[in-house]
């Protein structure tokens, strides 16, 4: 995602501020904490290789993880996908021109095809509305020194640890995860 870092930016490029997040599949999505996150001036495989980074140092490699990611060129280098086979993670990429391209579950799980379907990356598609509607389309950015501080402050302060989540029970997601961590080491399975 790019934020647009001043009012009025018509040139994409040069204005504005690419974005990835990682919430990794099970731990993560069962939070909404996003546990990596990065921001630079350019779409480059380092952008997503810092936020990756940032997710193992915070939870640490889980073999086996599913990550799921867009077929851009940055989630194909060589370099983030060493960072995924160090880590034993499964990389799971959308196939071109499908922005949900991942495997679609009904929301109920049955098999009536009345049924609203779900796809699997719906906490980061949400996670990222949420940035938008919620800072980004309400402020308008100076730098993109001023963006980044304010998002920063939106991931780190706001949403990890203040917002309530309606999907894990108007918990935020710092307390919703040391619930389940909790849970985990006094009922392993």
């Amino acid at each position: 995602m790019s934020v647009p870092a001043r009012a009025g930016s018509t040139s994409r490029r040069s204005r504005n501020v690419p974005l990835s997040a990682i919430g990794p599949r099970k731990m993560a999505h069962a939070s909404r904490e996003i546990v990596g996150w990065s921001m630079a001036e350019h779409l480059k495989a380092e952008l997503c290789c810092d936020a990756l980074w940032m997710a193992l140092d915070r939870r640490g490699p889980l073999p086996g993880l599913i990550l799921h990611s867009d077929c851009g060129m940055q989630y194909a280098s060589g370099d983030y996908r060493k960072i995924i086979h160090r880590a034993k993670l499964i990389q799971s990429m959308s196939r071109k021109g499908q922005c949900l391209g991942f495997k679609l579950v009904r929301a109920s799980g049955s098999n009536d095809p009345g049924d609203r379907l779900k796809a699997q990356n719906a906490p980061m598609e949400s996670f990222f509305a949420s940035l938008k509607r919620e800072l980004i389309h309400r402020q308008r950015f100076a730098t993109r020194a001023q963006a980044r501080a304010a998002i920063f402050e939106y991931i780190e302060i706001f949403y990890n640890r203040q917002r309530r989540h309606s999907a894990i029970g108007y918990q935020i997601p710092a307390e919703a995860f040391t619930e389940m961590s909790w849970k985990i080491v006094v009922f392993p399975h």
